[in-house]
């Protein structure tokens, strides 16, 4: 089904009220969830919302607010009350690009929180204000370490953003062979999935999405995807996680933002950022390859088109769900979305 941006824009955040939240966050995650879309990644698009009224309605509201439980001039830790991470890393990221913009250097984290969706939203945010971020964040056991079958892992993503002259570099990863979000999408969808990214409950290999959210997924890049995500779930513990987090909750969220400016002149970085994306871009292609791309170069170009086209493709029966969802009444009693960070 094809809707416009505004149309599509607006039912995300229709089922976010419907769910519980107030409009002020019910946008914030509407934009999220767009941005997934608009970059051609539909599986953490509107489709999430339906997971997130899912999630809500199968665990309840228990919602508190969002506070600050450490912090000094350089850095915070947010108690994310149980808070959807759209808008705890969202809140965190904030805070991380005020106080590298005052103190030149920050690093927040976030715990109590879950589905933190892209990490390249926040990077993207933390370019804009000229700062260089590393984000990482950790999730609840649905990947197997190298070698295993069993989950430890969650699909653990990191991302790195720089600013430039042009362009930012984004670069943002899962640490495993398949998105928990793809796999969910498949078991809506009736699809299969790729050979090789996910294992049952017996620890046998599936290509059956119900079997594989039973089972576990693999670790991306073998044993240095396995590694990589070892430390991503280190630095959600360092930002409050548990050891391993429960099931879609207890997720934790770090960033690390800082300034250019403290290494060296800040527009002799920007420039030579850009230089160095263009020198990649003009590496000699494989016989018969598309040009090079620096990383972010697809995601960006969908979304422009997306943007010129004003229209994005939806399953017809996922608009069908979520217009359901949409169309019941918002939760009573709700507590505030936390009010600032920093209140109690």
């Amino acid at each position: 089904m094809r809707l416009t941006i505004g149309e599509a824009r607006g039912l995300a955040t229709r089922v976010m009220t419907a769910v519980g939240h107030d409009i002020a966050d019910a946008q914030i995650i509407g934009e999220h969830l767009m941005d997934c879309e608009l970059r051609g990644l539909p599986y953490g698009g509107l489709a999430r919302a339906i997971s997130i009224a899912e999630r809500m309605e199968r665990s309840g509201d228990g919602r508190r607010p969002i506070r600050v439980v450490q912090e000094s001039a350089v850095s915070a830790r947010l108690d994310g009350g149980d808070h959807i991470g759209y808008i705890v890393a969202y809140r965190a990221t904030q805070m991380a690009i005020d106080k590298a913009q005052a103190a030149g250097i920050a690093v927040v984290g976030a715990s109590d929180t879950w589905y933190t969706g892209m990490l390249s939203y926040y990077a993207e945010m933390a370019a804009a204000s000229g700062l260089v971020s590393v984000i990482a964040s950790n999730a609840s056991p649905w990947v197997a370490p190298y070698g295993a079958t069993e989950g430890r892992l969650g699909t653990n993503p990191i991302c790195f953003g720089f600013p430039s002259t042009e362009d930012p570099i984004i670069f943002d990863i899962g640490t495993s062979a398949i998105m928990h979000a793809e796999v969910t999408l498949a078991r809506r969808l009736g699809a299969e999935l790729p050979e090789g990214v996910a294992f049952d409950g017996d620890g046998l290999a599936t290509r059956d999405p119900a079997a594989a959210l039973a089972g576990a997924f693999a670790a991306w890049g073998g044993h240095k995807g396995s590694g990589l995500a070892v430390v991503v779930q280190l630095l959600g513990i360092l930002a409050g996680s548990p050891p391993i987090p429960p099931e879609l909750a207890g997720f934790g969220y770090l960033i690390v933002a800082l300034r250019p400016g403290l290494m060296g002149a800040t527009q002799t970085f920007l420039q030579n950022a850009a230089s160095f994306a263009s020198a990649v871009r003009s590496a000699r292609p494989i016989a018969g390859a598309p040009p090079v791309r620096m990383p972010f170069d697809r995601s960006r170009r969908e979304r422009q088109m997306r943007l010129a086209e004003n229209a994005i493709e939806v399953p017809g029966e996922l608009v069908t769900q979520l217009t359901r969802i949409a169309e019941r009444n918002p939760q009573s009693g709700s507590p505030p979305a936390g009010g600032e960070p920093g209140h109690s």
